[in-house]
């Protein structure tokens, strides 16, 4: 098989999402879905391998003026609100968080003016 090249880094890439996924307790067919957004997404892909490396978010991708680390805030503040808590707990799962922030930024370039509008409406009364 000469003249044949695999690139083994994808690969592990998908394997180490896939591990992510069920940390944080995603159906494997919701994760296949991220992974289809990625392939297309080479800058999404590149903070994904980031973000696997490293375990924080690069910051590079944005859309609107908006990065992955606000829509993990954001993702954090619906949660906190949801829960009640008024703040993050240890029960919270900060994995799942990640990997819908990542999929937040996918919908968000695809329609940024839904995802603005979400991102910028008040709470009504939990203000």
């Amino acid at each position: 098989m000469a003249g044949i090249l695999f690139d083994t880094r994808i690969v592990k890439t998908y394997e180490a999402l896939m591990e992510l996924g069920k940390l944080a307790e995603e159906t494997q067919e919701w994760c296949e879905a991220l992974w289809e957004d990625l392939l297309v997404n080479p800058d999404l892909m590149d903070e994904l391998v980031f973000y696997l490396e490293h375990h924080y978010l690069e910051e590079k991708v944005k859309c609107c003026n908006y990065s992955l680390i606000d829509l993990y805030v954001w993702q954090m503040n619906r949660y906190n609100i949801i829960g009640d808590t008024g703040k993050n707990t240890s029960v919270c799962n900060k994995e799942r968080m990640v990997l819908h922030a990542f999929r937040d930024m996918i919908e968000m370039k695809k329609a940024p003016e839904v995802y603005l509008k979400r991102l910028t409406d008040g709470r009504g009364m939990d203000k």
